[in-house]
């Protein structure tokens, strides 16, 4: 693999921020969080530089970081709300916090991660801010997996998310403006966007603003819901993720009842985004789908028959 030629560059700022926080910087080695083509992570110390996407101007993200930085409580405030310019990459600063240990399943916050969203989507958006991204981040994943599948062994497979995509409302693939245009959403979440901080036992805090903004608050619960539906995640912690909302007053759900038909366009669109992007990595890998990913497929390949008023699952 290539090596990235921004990461000396972020990786110096990284260290000068942290120097500049604290005169007493231990100063061990800088360690690489992420390196993929929308964001490359390092963290030196307590300090964690992020480079953005390629195409996120300031525009997109200042109002994103300024909104993290006075909502101090739901999400993880920057170190400074302006970003900076590295070799034509937006960079922001962050204070380290501790993730959630992914080894240890039985520990996964789901209470603390719904009670989080119920917060976020009742609080008013303190400045302007741009739609949620969640569905234009799914018609990416779309777009890319058309690109790259055509004629090759996983066709099937890419027919089947391709059908299920089709069967979504037009705000759901980003064609269209959502219904909601006022409530704030964090439009990524998953338990790897929660973070202890002050690390390690503060309270759990939201992280990555790039898709910030106002939307439709089901959204943020179509992750789960998906990995629900499709049999991937268990119904017990579904239970209690989706009782943790109705018990903080979360507005994505009605607060007793059946709670399906407002998750299910959310739901339907995150599996397919998730199938889209399997296939695309397992091209990439010249490789097939592993269980888990196939499962996803496969669950794409029933929602297509199925129309989203009627489906309240897509497990077999």
């Amino acid at each position: 693999m290539t090596p990235n030629p921004l990461l000396p560059a972020l990786t110096a700022r990284a260290r000068a921020a942290a120097h500049a926080r604290t005169s007493g910087c231990p100063c061990g080695a800088t360690v690489t969080l992420a390196d993929r083509p929308d964001a490359t992570v390092v963290r030196h110390a307590d300090t964690v530089a992020k480079a953005h996407a390629p195409d996120l101007t300031p525009a997109d993200l200042s109002p994103r970081l300024t909104a993290a930085a006075r909502l101090p409580g739901l999400l993880l405030p920057p170190l400074s709300p302006t970003p900076v310019d590295l070799h034509g990459r937006l960079v922001s600063f962050w204070p380290h916090g501790t993730p959630v240990d992914p080894t240890d399943p039985d520990a996964a916050p789901w209470e603390a991660a719904a009670t989080l969203l119920a917060r976020l989507h009742r609080t008013p958006a303190p400045v302007p801010l741009p739609p949620m991204r969640g569905p234009a981040k799914a018609a990416l994943a779309l777009a890319r997996l058309r690109t790259t599948a055509d004629g090759t062994d996983l066709a099937a497979g890419t027919t089947a998310v391709l059908r299920a995509w089709d069967t979504l409302p037009a705000w759901a693939r980003a064609e269209a403006p959502q219904p909601d245009t006022t409530t704030l959403c964090h439009g990524d979440l998953h338990l790897g966007q929660l973070v202890r901080h002050p690390a390690p036992d503060g309270s759990w805090l939201l992280i990555d603003v790039d898709d910030l903004g106002v939307g439709v608050p089901a959204w943020d619960l179509g992750r789960p819901a998906a990995w629900y539906a499709c049999g991937l995640l268990p119904p017990d912690e579904w239970s209690r993720f989706l009782a943790a909302y109705r018990a903080a007053g979360g507005p994505a759900v009605p607060a007793d009842g059946d709670p399906w038909p407002a998750l299910d366009i959310p739901a339907r669109a995150l599996a397919v985004q998730t199938a889209a992007r399997a296939i695309t990595k397992a091209l990439a890998e010249e490789r097939l789908l592993d269980e888990v990913e196939q499962s996803l497929v496969d669950a794409c390949d029933r929602m297509a028959a199925v129309p989203p008023e009627l489906a309240h699952g897509y497990a077999k």
